[in-house]
């Protein structure tokens, strides 16, 4: 196989820790001087003159901290290192466009993390079928949970490798999330059939074939009445705390319980995306969505004090079921994966798709009669049938005729692109 068959592939896998509690108050104890470390990095950073915000100075000036402050000496230099980098590229951002400029991250309210630049320190084996092994710097060897094939012993390389990972903390523990490099055969084009997907509400994801993909609720009945429960008891103490106070131990626990459960839901969400984008990546060759503005469509309708927006409530009941669906969650996984099997994913504009009527084209005031029923008036068609099925389709034939949203100039315009059949449709 020729060097232009391959590509580099760079990804990650987040695998769960098994700490000990001693393990746990020592990585507790990184994250929080990484955090310390951030601050005052910040701190200086609007001490200092234009002219002497400058990396060089930086460097010197965290060497310093870590020599006068006992506590910062529990995170690694190369950690330490890696929140400068971290710093400076998000001031990068701010000058950018891409992100708002750095702040002090607070407490209880930053999600705790350290840094492992270096992938040679991890020191990764395998011990059986379900654990594997890591060295963490400065805690020592911790097992992880094995549930994919990582480039370790015999199968690394110079191109098959652990660049490093990250330690996160969530309320479920802690976890590993590793940076792997390896190099793979170029995927062959996808010969599978084209495809439109409608996302919705009451249907997560109708595809223009017929086919749907729906999910129960991510807690169980038991799992709901607690999270009330604990809702409810958080109510109760915010009310009785006095304020200009801190926060009781009790509440915080009340939070992190809250917390648990909703991380809960928020796995079982993500394992469900996952399964239902690569099997849907691995199916068809061409995937359609539509190019949706949710931060537009998530927007309160509360109004102002002269002009107060109507039915508050069920536009915020509304809200919160989409941004539980993650739709753009959903498009990002199918954006790389579809790349992966050698697929394509294509967007089109997303007005008129549920309104139209893919038998005749027409868009008649009336023909969506509910929510899944779509029964076009026009008299001369007359067709009706599933909604979200007929959206999906409305959206497939946009990308037939061409109008996919091609990103110019930091914007989305629509541009008719040459549609090339898959081989087998030749």
């Amino acid at each position: 196989m020729s060097q232009s068959d391959l590509v580099k592939r760079q990804f990650g896998h987040r695998a769960r820790l098994a700490l000990s509690p001693a393990q746990v108050l020592k990585t507790d104890d990184q994250a929080h001087a990484a955090r310390t470390m951030w601050n005052l990095l910040h701190a200086w950073w609007l001490m200092m003159p234009k002219e002497k915000r400058t990396l060089a100075n930086a460097d010197t000036a965290i060497r310093q901290a870590r020599e006068d402050v006992d506590f910062l000496a529990v995170l690694p230099a190369q950690a330490a290192q890696a929140v400068l980098k971290t710093y400076f590229l998000a001031w990068r951002n701010c000058w950018d466009g891409r992100a708002d400029a750095p702040n002090f991250k607070g407490r209880f309210r930053t999600m705790m993390s350290v840094d492992i630049p270096q992938g040679r320190d991890l020191n990764i084996t395998r011990v059986h079928r379900r654990w594997g092994m890591v060295n963490i710097p400065k805690v020592g060897r911790v097992r992880f949970r094995w549930t994919k094939d990582l480039p370790v012993g015999k199968r690394a390389g110079a191109e098959n490798r652990i660049t490093g990972a990250r330690l996160v903390k969530d309320a479920l523990g802690w976890h590993i999330a590793f940076r792997v490099q390896t190099l793979e055969a170029k995927p062959e084009p996808h010969q599978g059939p084209e495809v439109g997907i409608d996302v919705g509400v009451a249907v997560p994801l109708a595809l223009s074939d017929g086919e749907t993909y729906e999910h129960g609720d991510w807690l169980t009945g038991k799992e709901k009445t607690r999270l009330l429960h604990l809702e409810q008891r958080a109510a109760q103490r915010k009310r009785h705390s006095s304020s200009g106070k801190r926060t009781s131990r009790r509440l915080h626990r009340t939070y992190d319980r809250i917390a648990g459960l909703r991380a809960k839901a928020k796995r079982r969400a993500l394992d469900w995306q996952h399964k239902t984008t690569t099997h849907i990546a691995r199916t068809y060759g061409t995937v359609v969505v539509e190019a949706l503005t949710i931060t537009n469509m998530v927007k309160s309708a509360k109004g102002t004090v002269e002009e107060p927006g109507k039915n508050v409530a069920q536009k915020s009941g509304l809200n919160r079921s989409i941004s539980g669906e993650a739709w753009g969650r959903t498009v990002t996984m199918l954006a790389y994966k579809t790349a992966q099997y050698g697929g394509t994913l294509h967007k089109v504009p997303a007005p008129g798709t549920s309104l139209r009527c893919s038998a005749c084209g027409f868009t008649t005031p009336g023909s969506r009669e509910s929510q899944d029923v779509f029964v076009c008036k026009n008299l001369d068609c007359g067709w009706s049938g599933n909604a979200d099925h007929n959206a999906a389709r409305n959206v497939l034939h946009l990308y037939r005729m061409g109008l996919a949203l091609i990103p110019a100039a930091g914007r989305a315009v629509v541009r008719r692109v040459k549609r090339v059949k898959p081989a087998a449709a030749r």
